[in-house]
């Protein structure tokens, strides 16, 4: 019997793409043989992870839990919508949710103890069960000192209000009335989930983000045909204007209010102080959406037909 070291387990999960845990017991079932390691890993349906691993997998769930003080949100993701429909691929979601409320970060979630061996290799399990990539693809924790975490799920899953396509997080700091600081937070949330505001203050967004906008509201203007002959600082002003709306329509507190089009949501926010009978401060906000930034593959089927009738 070959000695199972470390080094071993490693050569095994490089050839498969299997979890550490799973690596070490097909080692030792096989007494160390590496390729009937190998095997016996093909046999558990648990190699198939591997080949699946470099598919987009840009559908899935999002999921919240809460426990008061805190609240999280993590992104399950798969291939296809129909395995986010599939009840154990939901059960999983909102059992990492839960876990991510006591993980310090998206690393050790991952780390995290889960059904006999960690999280990773549950999302793991699920490839070579469901045949498809699933990924646990990111997850954030929000909290408060002192006031209270509303959260928002849209297109929520039939009969699990913490699941969805869209799930929002909003910190509302405040020593205020609690039950009408959530129903203020849960329309912030619901907010946010329709606007997508890019951050949450003027001053969180990027430089670099800021800088590219202004470069491209500078070629904008050159090429309007009313800025022609302008001089300097007309075209000056005309970017000012453009910035403003571009904060504006970016910035949370500057955005229009969904739920009254009269009002920003700062000045919302001014009208909550009041219902609440202390000041309120918006803390922070979280926002997940299945699949954004995913690049999604475009497949051409007819292509792909036509490849297949060429002859060799």
């Amino acid at each position: 019997m070959a000695e199972i070291t470390a080094a071993l387990v490693k050569d095994l999960r490089e050839k498969t793409g299997v979890g550490m845990m799973d690596c070490k017991k097909a080692l030792a079932e096989t007494k160390g043989d590496l390729e009937a390691a190998v095997d016996w890993l093909r046999a558990k349906g648990l190699s198939k992870a591997a080949k699946k691993a470099d598919r987009a997998a840009a559908e899935g769930i999002v999921a919240v839990a809460s426990d008061g003080a805190q609240a999280a949100v993590i992104e399950l993701n798969s291939e296809t919508d129909f395995v986010a429909r599939n009840a154990d691929f939901q059960k999983a979601a909102g059992e990492f949710a839960k876990l991510a409320l006591k993980a310090a970060d998206h690393e050790a979630l991952l780390n995290a103890s889960h059904g006999g061996g960690k999280v990773s290799d549950t999302v793991t399990n699920l490839i070579a069960t469901i045949g498809e990539n699933i990924t646990l693809r990111r997850s954030v924790k929000l909290g408060v000192d002192n006031g209270v975490i509303a959260s928002y799920v849209h297109a929520k899953v039939e009969g699990a209000d913490n699941l969805g396509r869209i799930a929002v997080l909003v910190a509302l700091q405040s020593a205020g009335d609690k039950g009408k600081l959530e129903a203020f937070g849960k329309k912030v949330a619901m907010h946010i989930a329709s606007a997508n505001p890019l951050a949450l203050n003027e001053s969180d967004i990027p430089a670099d983000r800021v800088e590219r906008e202004k470069a491209v509201l500078l070629d904008q203007i050159k090429e309007d045909p009313k800025a022609q002959g302008k001089p300097q600082q007309v075209l000056d002003k005309m970017l000012e204007g453009r910035m403003r709306k571009f904060f504006e329509e970016s910035v949370l507190v500057k955005q229009t209010f969904i739920m009254n089009p009269d009002q920003t949501v700062e000045a919302a926010v001014k009208d909550a102080e009041k219902e609440a009978g202390a000041p309120v401060k918006i803390a922070g906000f979280v926002r997940f959406a299945v699949g954004e930034g995913v690049e999604k593959k475009a497949d051409n089927f007819a292509a792909e037909v036509a490849a297949m009738s060429k002859p060799t």
